[in-house]
């Protein structure tokens, strides 16, 4: 017989995750963590953090990722069984990026493991190999992986085994919350020492997603062009091009001979053939998450580069590199603005332009995978230095699962200004559940926009999409990619009570951005599918 309860259990390992700077917890109801439920509940009645519960795990996963993209560690509370399942792709996202979720899952106790008991499953480790799991009996020190502040550093699997009684006598009355020192995520920081790259390559500078400012700041200093996706957290400043993947496919583009890459770029073809090429240098600067390594050649790897000489007072690399990349990406954008503008329908990309222009400063944009990102990209304007527009992307591993949920996570967690969010219509519905939110949950300001086409449009543009112009392939492509669902998304945000709101021209999608009506609240953008292919091959063959 065990010294100790569930309930001290329970008590103990949010206590610690309290320690760890936890100050926000999403909780999917269950059973045999319940006691775990009680604890974190009585954590937030003493103000020590806030409790979100969601009614699916799946949704509650992606929650928990959303509100750590504000480097807020962050903890998903479940059951077991099933349940613990349905939190494996928010787990991979959170692993491949490196986010600060704690993954509780409870469990039968050990002596039930192998047996037909109820809802019991063999759950160490059964959110991957990547993943830390921490099987827990008994209180006691907890291995976390912690940053220098004590802070969570990196996501980790805590699964506690939990026996009957599964109930407290009482409430948990907890300490005040300890002195904390101020957060380092975003105290001021000395930058890691560079390694120099010598000048004459003609080089540009490739930010993926979340490589922060220290891509523009590279990439200025040097006279490099700026290659950044939405999401890079670089698209900023008068480095940072608009049309580049376009370009690429340019003598511009084939003349790079170095490139220096930071983040992870997961968008575009022509930037992974460009960092694929064995005649092109590559830099990376050192990639975080799970898998940090690149799947292309990579000549040196290093905290920091810089431009040998660039210090206060020297001049940039050679200053016509940069200025024919520019000219030529204005060139490129005032005929991709043309085309768009001569289309007879709204087109995705004009959605997404519309959702980015509407991004005032101070405000977030969540994007989901698939086409909406890839629109974004080549009709988002750099926007200016220091205006603290954010652009948040589950990329990860890309997928689409969650992207409602992580919208409502990453509004939530950044409460500054209002966030916007595109989706399109497959992504939409593939979390609809994350509109499900009790009258007591904190709701955020959240304009969702769906590009809706009725499908899924990004397969018309990739191998897939050479069937859809073929009678005797049209059938095939639309069962097995385009997918049409049909689904009256008024309908189905109505059973949520969530406001919605059909647009069908650049006016009235304009109209509806400038006056929000407070809440989470979806506007349905209406596009066309069927020429989308064409519409994409006159695009990519613009040039300057």
């Amino acid at each position: 017989m065990s010294s100790h309860t569930a309930t001290d259990l329970a008590r103990d390992v949010v206590r610690r995750l309290l320690d760890a700077g936890v100050e926000e917890v999403v909780v999917a109801p269950g059973s045999r963590n319940a006691p775990l439920s009680f604890a974190v509940h009585d954590a937030a009645a003493a103000g020590r953090l806030r409790l979100h519960t969601r009614v699916d795990e799946r949704s509650a996963g992606f929650l928990a990722v959303g509100l750590a993209r504000s480097h807020r560690p962050t903890a998903v509370v479940c059951t077991s069984g099933t349940a613990v399942a349905n939190l494996h792709p928010a787990a991979l996202e959170a692993t491949h990026v490196g986010l600060p979720v704690a993954f509780v899952t409870a469990d039968r106790p050990a002596r039930l493991r192998g047996t037909d008991a109820n809802q019991t499953t063999d759950q160490v480790g059964v959110l991957g190999p990547l993943l830390a799991t921490r099987d827990l009996d008994a209180p006691g020190p907890l291995d976390l992986p912690l940053r220098s502040d004590g802070r969570l550093a990196g996501p980790v699997h805590l699964n506690v085994q939990l026996d009957e009684p599964l109930l407290p006598d009482g409430p948990w009355v907890l300490d005040p919350a300890p002195e904390r020192a101020p957060s380092t995520a975003t105290a001021r920081r000395e930058p890691p020492p560079a390694t120099e790259l010598v000048r004459g390559p003609r080089t540009v500078v490739v930010a993926g997603d979340d490589a922060g400012p220290a891509a523009r700041r590279l990439a200025e200093r040097s006279g490099w062009p700026l290659l950044a996706e939405p999401s890079s957290g670089a698209r900023t400043g008068a480095a940072a091009l608009r049309c580049y993947r376009l370009l690429l496919a340019t003598d511009l583009g084939a003349a790079v001979e170095r490139v220096v890459v930071l983040g992870r770029p997961t968008l575009s073809r022509p930037v992974s053939r460009l960092l694929a090429r064995d005649d092109v240098e590559v830099h990376e600067v050192t990639a975080t998450g799970a898998w940090s390594a690149r799947p292309y050649p990579v000549t040196s790897s290093a905290p920091a580069f810089a431009l040998t000489g660039s210090g206060e007072g020297e001049q940039p690399d050679d200053p016509a590199w940069a200025a024919a990349w520019h000219e030529a990406d204005r060139a490129v954008g005032r005929r991709l603005d043309a085309l768009l503008a001569a289309e007879a329908d709204l087109t995705p990309y004009e959605v997404a332009g519309t959702v980015h222009a509407a991004l005032d400063p101070g405000m977030q944009l969540v994007v989901g995978a698939s086409s909406p990102i890839r629109d974004l990209d080549l009709v988002a304007r750099p926007t200016p230095v220091g205006e603290r527009r954010k652009v948040v992307a589950n990329r990860g591993l890309a997928g689409i699962d969650g992207t409602v949920s992580t919208a409502i996570g990453a509004a939530l967690g950044r409460p500054e200004g209002p966030t916007l969010a595109l989706l399109g219509d497959v992504t939409f519905l593939h979390d609809s559940n994350g509109l499900v939110l009790g009258p007591h949950e904190p709701r955020p300001d959240l304009v969702v926009v769906v590009a809706n086409d009725d499908g899924g449009a990004i397969f018309s543009m990739l191998e897939q999409g050479a069937e859809h112009g073929h009678p005797e392939h049209g059938a095939r492509f639309e069962a097995l990619f385009g997918t049409p669902h049909g689904v009256d998304l008024a309908s189905l945000c109505a059973a949520t009570r969530t406001p919605h709101t059909r647009v069908d021209s650049l006016p009235e999608l304009q109209q509806v951005l400038r006056s929000p009506n407070g809440g989470i609240e979806v506007v349905e953008a209406r596009v066309r599918r069927d020429g989308r292919r064409a519409l994409d091959e006159r695009i990519r063959a613009l040039r300057p």
